[in-house]
């Protein structure tokens, strides 16, 4: 799965103090949390991002994913030589975007994801479009709705004591 950041795993919004430093970010924890099972269950996860910032690094770092490109121009050409090297097609991959930068990214990978805040270009693109805004548990939507396809979100609840399938509600 790859991952934009500004607009995916933030609200897209970004402070800059009046001497024009940038400030923090605001991350969502159920994106965590669901980044944290995928990894889990043999996910690979990847951020690919235009800008750079320290909290980025940071949250990655937090959440255990270890491939992290920021500072990219061209999302495309930057992922495709990762992809290579953990020996991982684009077509076995999931892209989450919500602006022009991903769509060439989306446009080749196998499950392109739109966040409902999104242009309209990346959501003319996307095989899902959540319902939840970047920012707001868009990747915790989109996360889960890839381990129901898939048949693993049972796993993740089993850890929490719901034993009741999703066949059975």
């Amino acid at each position: 799965m790859c991952l934009d950041v500004d607009g995916v795993l933030t609200d897209g919004r970004l402070f800059v103090d009046r001497d024009g430093a940038e400030g923090g970010r605001v991350f969502h924890v159920h994106d965590g949390f669901a980044i944290h099972w995928f990894r889990r269950l043999g996910g690979v996860v990847v951020i690919c991002t235009g800008k750079r910032s320290k909290a980025v690094t940071t949250r990655a770092q937090e959440l255990g994913i270890e491939h992290v490109i920021q500072g990219s121009s061209d999302k495309l050409a930057d992922v495709l030589p990762l992809l290579d090297r953990l020996g991982l097609g684009l077509r076995q991959t999931a892209v989450i975007g919500d602006d022009l930068p991903d769509l060439p990214l989306m446009q080749r990978c196998g499950y392109p994801i739109a966040v409902a805040n999104a242009v309209t270009e990346v959501k003319r693109a996307a095989r899902l479009v959540t319902e939840q805004s970047g920012g707001h548990g868009a990747v915790r939507e989109a996360i889960e709705h890839l381990l129901r396809h898939s048949g693993r979100w049972e796993e993740v609840l089993a850890q929490y004591g719901d034993t009741e399938s999703a066949a059975e509600r």
